[in-house]
């Protein structure tokens, strides 16, 4: 195994409502919490990056496996790119694979940003001036 497809836990705090609403949205498509996180992550970070090829495949029963995500076809893909070049891999290190850079790409996007802020007293992100 490569050293830089070693896998890790990663954990983040979310207010109580929100792991609440993230619990029964999982339960609405038959996921786990942990499955739910990761197929939103990466859903967002899909509609974050530029891309060359079309996001379809041109292929009517693929583009419709995504159900109500509509980028699912493009995660599809990628996981098929993935174990295509790789040996059998476990299911943290596909995970890890597929996911990327996206919590760094996050991070500098709102600190960077001078219209997004953090406010405590609203519970988390915000856009300035609205």
């Amino acid at each position: 195994m490569a050293e830089d497809s070693e896998t890790v836990q990663v954990k983040t705090r979310v207010p109580a409502h929100q792991r609440e609403q993230w619990r029964a949205a999982a339960d609405d498509l038959g996921m786990s919490q942990s499955e739910f996180v990761r197929t939103m992550v990466q859903a967002g970070r899909n509609g974050f990056e530029s891309s060359d090829e079309p996001s379809s495949t041109g292929n009517p029963e693929e583009a419709g496996s995504s159900g109500s995500n509509p980028r699912g076809d493009v995660l599809e893909t990628r996981v098929h790119e993935v174990l295509s070049s790789e040996e059998a891999i476990g299911w943290d290190e596909l995970v890890d694979s597929v996911l990327g850079d996206f919590e760094d790409r996050l991070d500098r996007i709102t600190q960077e940003s001078e219209e997004i802020r953090y406010s405590g007293r609203e519970g988390g992100y915000v856009l300035d001036g609205e």
